[in-house]
């Protein structure tokens, strides 16, 4: 690593983030032509038109790069950095109107993230972090550090998921288990919810059947901001993680929702 390059790829990701907003937020609560993907989930005009343009975008800046997006797939990388970009997380919720949907960017350095970037267009909301730097979130001019919460007893923790749908019928034990442990739990939110819980306004979040896309851009979200994150076995996530996800606000935490999870 070249020193100072964690600010320059993290520039990038900031301008693939303002070249995103402009397209979905032109899309927005517009109609729309939906299809739907083999695994029955729904894709828009304005998911494969952005994608395709941060794509060309990276290729322009960073042709020996590799690129993991959600609509197009892998790019081979000719060297140590892959780029992550899911136009739109929360498609459900770009289609409904819904303002809590959001873009994913993300840098891998030998399949470990390095630059990880959340943009939430339509909330003017932005979230974004470095190996080597802490959680920044920014709204309008505003910009400032952010941490999770201190919170240290499980059956105090507020616990989010995205949608219950999401755990398949073997989950459903865990989940019920941990429901029942907590002080309070709710859905949606999909990308938006591991933003919340790095500035600490929720404390745990469980999903499952997430793709790499999903879960690699948002791990330096949460632990540049003092939380933890990792599969339902308490292990660290990689590409080759199966999509259960759990994050906390702190290790008290996380011991306490792995130890009811399994």
């Amino acid at each position: 690593m070249v020193p100072g390059q964690h600010d320059e790829f993290l520039a990038f990701a900031h301008e693939l983030a303002d070249l995103a907003r402009r397209i979905t937020l032109h899309y927005f609560r517009h109609p729309l032509g939906i299809k739907h993907k083999a695994d029955n989930t729904p894709v828009t005009v304005a998911d494969r038109t952005t994608e395709q343009l941060l794509r060309d975008k990276i290729d322009e800046h960073y042709p020996q790069h590799g690129i993991i997006g959600e609509e197009q797939g892998s790019k081979a990388s000719q060297g140590a950095y892959e780029w992550i970009v899911d136009p739109i997380d929360g498609t459900k919720n770009f289609i409904s109107g819904y303002p809590l949907y959001g873009t994913l960017i993300c840098l891998l350095e030998n399949g470990q993230p390095i630059v990880s970037l959340i943009d939430i267009p339509a909330q003017d909301e932005r979230f974004f972090a470095t190996v080597d730097m802490p959680t920044y979130y920014r709204k309008g001019k505003e910009e400032r550090v952010v941490g999770t919460a201190q919170r240290y007893d499980l059956s105090e923790a507020l616990l989010f998921s995205t949608d219950y749908t999401m755990f398949q019928a073997r989950e459903h034990r865990q989940v019920k288990t941990l429901r029942e442990s907590v002080g309070m739990v709710r859905y949606n939110g999909d990308c938006y919810l591991y933003a919340m819980l790095a500035c600490g306004w929720i404390d745990l979040v469980l999903e499952a059947d997430l793709k790499i896309y999903d879960f690699l851009p948002l791990m330096l979200i949460v632990t540049q901001a003092g939380g933890v994150i990792s599969d339902w076995q308490g292990r660290p996530l990689t590409k080759q993680s199966s999509g259960q996800v759990l994050a906390s606000a702190n290790n008290t935490l996380h011991a306490a929702a792995l130890a009811k999870i399994h």
